[in-house]
């Protein structure tokens, strides 16, 4: 499928607080990719599973605790990380700076807590990847919470060879290699898979700029299309998944030079 869950590795102790934070997160849509209570426990899960976000209590079981574990994970790939503890003493709170976490949460913490933790937690870690050219985000304009497919502040984000596009209060992640074409019409564009339609609120321009998906060639003043997902064309269109989408006269010539027709 082209539109994969966003992954969670929950790192607490508490049982029950685990779990019901688990079946919260699953009934949001994301996916978890396990549970852990101990240090060892939690860097397993991380070396056999994608992990894209990581939920980390402080005090865990072991010798090491949440911060320490958070140290060697990062060791290993850069994900965001977002803090649960009940200690917010001075001590605590330095050891947690030194990791630079995405976000923090101070228990008790409900769920719309820890929505928007996730929220943060993807928008601190693009900007801190962005410098280093392995993230970019579009942050959508004030207006965006009239787009009836999501109630919320949209954004999208690039990452590596994915993008994550967030709908309701859920990140959907898609493959860049996976997207079939982009739609636009007024001030939206819909970013179209084989069996997803996402809408957002900017330009077809601000899209293509931002995504910087060299596969993604722009056909017409409404249209882009991922020319590895042609099944078809001519002078006149192009066909895609049975869809059959124009070339603008202005954008033929530019077309026309992604093939080699020596």
């Amino acid at each position: 499928m082209a539109a994969e869950k966003v992954n969670i590795l929950i790192v607490e102790d508490e049982s029950i607080v685990a779990l019901d934070l688990a079946n919260g997160l699953e009934q949001d849509g994301y996916n978890i990719a396990g549970i852990a209570d101990n240090a060892e426990e939690a860097q397993q899960l991380f070396i056999d599973n994608e992990v894209d976000i990581i939920l980390m209590d402080v005090n865990i079981i072991g010798k090491k605790d949440g911060i320490d574990t958070a140290i060697e994970i990062l060791k290993q790939r850069a994900v965001p990380i977002i803090y649960l503890t009940a200690f917010t003493d001075a001590g605590t709170i330095n050891r947690i700076k030194q990791t630079h976490p995405a976000a923090f949460l101070s228990k008790p913490y409900s769920l719309t807590n820890v929505r928007i933790a996730i929220d943060l937690a993807v928008n601190n870690f693009a900007v801190s990847r962005e410098q280093q050219s392995t993230g970019k985000i579009i942050p959508l304009d004030k207006d965006s919470n009239r787009n009836t497919t999501s109630p919320e502040r949209e954004m999208i984000l690039r990452m590596n060879d994915h993008i994550f596009v967030k709908n309701n209060y859920t990140f959907i992640k898609l493959k860049l290699c996976d997207l079939l074409y982009i739609e636009a019409e007024n001030n939206y564009v819909s970013i179209i898979t084989t069996d997803k339609r996402f809408l957002l609120r900017l330009s077809l321009n601000q899209l293509l700029d931002k995504i910087n998906y060299k596969a993604l060639v722009r056909i017409h003043r409404s249209y882009a299309v991922n020319i590895n997902a042609i099944q078809s064309f001519n002078e006149q269109e192009v066909e895609i998944n049975g869809k059959h989408l124009p070339i603008g006269r202005n954008y033929k010539e530019e077309f026309l030079k992604q093939f080699d027709f020596r």
